[in-house]
């Protein structure tokens, strides 16, 4: 009897382990026991009025239990009565309940918005959570569960909040043989399982129970590069099932679609979009479409951009082709989201080139039409100046497209937290309405009268355990998320936020953490594409260092040389007025500041100008030692983070831990590669030496132009 009770105590020992193994599946939604004096602040809440409600409305209810089970250690006691309640949470509380100034805060919440509030209630103190809709009681409940698990005092609050962009979705680059372009973590969590659907369930929960934690409301489920045959009846079906399941959650699904489609899988002639058989065609597969997903939220489109057909292939606009979809779409109020991505194999400046095709069609769209425009003019590099068509179509929607996943940063292997890099490009002033003109601003509707406001991430998320690739890599899912929320919200605070919900709350824990997350992304920077280079990485794959490839037959846009233009008189892309100026495309003062090598910001100076090997910086250094500097720089910063992560040994689960020293391993090595690469290539041109006070390089440049990239050990 004995040995059973302690085979029994040790199995309820072991169960825990085996429940929540620190593999970094639960992501920020851990939920693991809060330290005491935090866990004392929010113990008298346990009584709850919860508002019986939709799915939506039980999905909170849920989820809340679920926090105070695992954060408190103690089961919610649901009320009937709001006397007995210490917690109250519903869309008619003030109809229940005398709460002085809940009506005026609620109007200010709007469809997504919701209020949290401490009120006195027949002289009991209480905390109310309400909203206008099932969705605000959602996000309301998740935002109270936020400042459980981050440790904010429940006390005197007063929190009103509405999201700042209406639309705020993912975009998964996934195909549906089950592969992710641009994907570092594993095979697509949507298509070509093995398992069946009823057997993936709770693994998409997560995802579901993640987004909606951060206020993602949309989905894209397929790659903007997209198959056809997503349009057959059975895929339609296969995103009918995922968008009953999402739907709890808040979340609509969208599809990308193949402007060829009525000729490829219709059997059309052809897919012009102003010959009236193609418009039926796409009226007929829209139907069909909401007969199965009532509220099925849109099409994305790519077209005529990197081979893919469009309207131009007919001699048409973009906006004929995108009003032919809108017109499908809009008696059931779906979207179409119009990829602003195009260049051509053309002479000009590719950077150029996106707004040269659309800001002349500005007005042209229908309303149910948004423009999706990425944060900088050429692709997601590291650093970009924000892309000039923000502010520049004041008559059409337009919709911000951030990358998560990170093809020009690493991949999955290198640390690199991007909230830096999206306050950067959101805060940026585009003066095109005077001084404070941001591109937040410009996209959010607080400048234009848009139809709609949105937003759109490139998601980071495969099959791997831990979804990301990288442990960290889950800080730029919910840092997206939170941003699209608010976008003034602070980078470190956000940071700050995920590393208490994943890691720990203790002090010595969080702001080395910090500290790291706050360096990475200028760390990458540095040692990848300083002071304004760009593109700079391998053909194809876009990982490491080839700023010499050259392709027979290539498109010289595709190839580095067409950016860094080093030679022995020097390195840049001449983007000012004697150049391409490109520089025309922005509003003053900047198109000026840009103009100027003097005033241009020298993070950006390599991007707009083509300058001499010897042109003396700000610092007082010639361009080519501050260029090596800034390289150097990077390689060191990674080498801190290094030391600063092996200094919390002990402090977090060992698994986690190392798995997180290893890829910081991994980063501080091809930083170096980085470094050396770069700079003995521009040697070549500059003939001048890398100063005597750094190290060496550590390669040969010959060794490094004969390296292969093996694409399978970085997916």
């Amino acid at each position: 009897m004995r040995l059973k009770k302690i085979l029994l105590i040790l199995w309820m020992l072991i169960i825990p382990l085996i429940a929540f193994s620190e593999t970094g599946e639960r992501l920020w939604l851990r939920y693991n026991p809060l330290p005491d004096d935090v866990q004392a602040r929010y113990a008298g809440l346990v009584s709850v009025y919860f508002e019986p409600g939709s799915s939506t409305v039980n999905v909170a209810r849920d989820e809340l239990n679920k926090a105070f089970r695992g954060l408190i250690g103690g089961r919610l006691q649901f009320q009937d009565n709001i006397k007995k309640s210490s917690l109250l949470i519903g869309k008619e509380i003030s109809s229940k309940a005398d709460v002085d100034g809940l009506d005026e805060a609620l109007k200010k919440c709007g469809s997504e918005g919701y209020v949290i509030k401490s009120a006195e209630i027949g002289g009991r103190n209480k905390i109310i959570i309400s909203a206008n809709t099932d969705a605000g009681i959602l996000y309301g409940t998740f935002a109270f569960i936020r400042m459980m698990q981050t440790g904010r005092s429940p006390g005197n609050l007063n929190i009103i909040e509405k999201p700042k962009y209406d639309l705020r979705l993912l975009n998964h680059w996934d195909n549906l043989d089950g592969t992710v372009e641009r994907g570092y973590a594993g095979h697509s969590i949507w298509w070509n399982r093995e398992k069946d659907f009823d057997d993936l369930k709770e693994h998409y929960r997560i995802y579901a129970r993640a987004n909606a934690s951060v206020g993602i409301n949309g989905t894209v489920l397929n790659n903007v590069n997209a198959d056809p045959q997503v349009l057959t009846h059975d895929y339609i079906e296969k995103f009918a099932r995922f968008a009953d399941l999402l739907r709890p959650y808040n979340i609509k699904v969208y599809m990308s679609v193949n402007f060829s489609s009525p000729a490829i899988i219709g059997g059309l002639e052809d897919s012009d979009p102003l010959r009236e058989e193609v418009r039926q065609w796409w009226k007929q597969k829209v139907a069909e479409i909401y007969d199965l997903i009532p509220d099925f939220g849109g099409f994305l489109v790519k077209a005529n951009s990197e081979g893919q057909p469009g309207p131009q292939d007919y001699g048409r606009t973009h906006a004929e082709g995108a009003n032919m979809m809108a017109e499908a779409l809009e008696p059931y109020g779906g979207i179409v989201m119009w990829r602003a991505f195009v260049y051509s194999p053309s002479g000009d400046d590719r950077a150029k080139q996106a707004y040269n095709e659309f800001v002349p069609l500005d007005g042209k769209f229908h309303e149910n039409v948004i423009v999706q425009v990425k944060n900088g003019p050429v692709d997601f590099q590291p650093r970009e100046p924000f892309s000039p068509i923000f502010g520049a179509m004041e008559h059409t929607s337009l919709m911000i497209e951030f990358q998560i996943t990170q093809e020009y940063l690493g991949f999955s292997d290198h640390l690199a937290y991007l909230a830096p890099l999206q306050k950067e490009c959101l805060e940026s002033d585009t003066y095109v309405k005077g001084p404070g003109s941001t591109v937040a601003k410009t996209t959010d509707g607080s400048i234009f009268n848009q139809a709609h406001s949105a937003i759109a991430g490139v998601a980071n998320i495969g099959r791997d355990i831990n979804w990301t690739g990288h442990h960290f890599a889950q800080a730029n899912w919910y840092a997206y998320g939170r941003l699209a929320w608010d976008h003034t919200l602070a980078a470190d605070n956000i940071a700050v936020e995920w590393v208490k919900m994943t890691f720990s709350h203790a002090p010595d824990f969080v702001q080395p953490v910090l500290n790291i997350m706050m360096r990475s992304r200028e760390a990458v920077v540095n040692y990848m594409t300083p002071l304004g280079l760009h593109h700079l990485m391998g053909w194809g794959h876009h990982y490491g260092p080839e700023p010499w490839t050259d392709i027979e037959n290539a498109r010289p846009d595709w190839l580095p040389r067409y950016y860094h233009n080093a030679s022995e008189y020097g390195i840049g892309f001449d983007r000012s007025e004697s150049g391409s100026n490109a520089v025309e495309q922005y509003s003053e003062p900047l198109r000026s500041m840009f103009n100027n090598p003097g005033t241009c910001p020298e993070n950006l100076i390599l991007w707009f100008h083509h300058l001499p090997w010897d042109y003396r910086m700000s610092s007082g250094l010639t361009l080519w030692d501050e260029l090596c500097y800034h390289y150097y720089h990077g390689v060191e910063e990674v080498r801190l983070m290094q030391k600063k992560w092996d200094r919390l040994a002990g402090m977090i689960d060992q698994e986690r831990f190392d798995h997180v020293q290893h890829k910081l391993k991994i980063q501080a090595r091809e930083a170096v590669w980085w470094r050396d690469a770069c700079l003995l290539y521009f040697q070549t041109f500059s003939g001048m030496p890398i100063s005597y006070e750094l190290e060496r390089p550590t390669h040969d440049l010959q060794e490094l132009m004969e390296l292969e990239f093996d694409m399978t050990h970085h997916n």
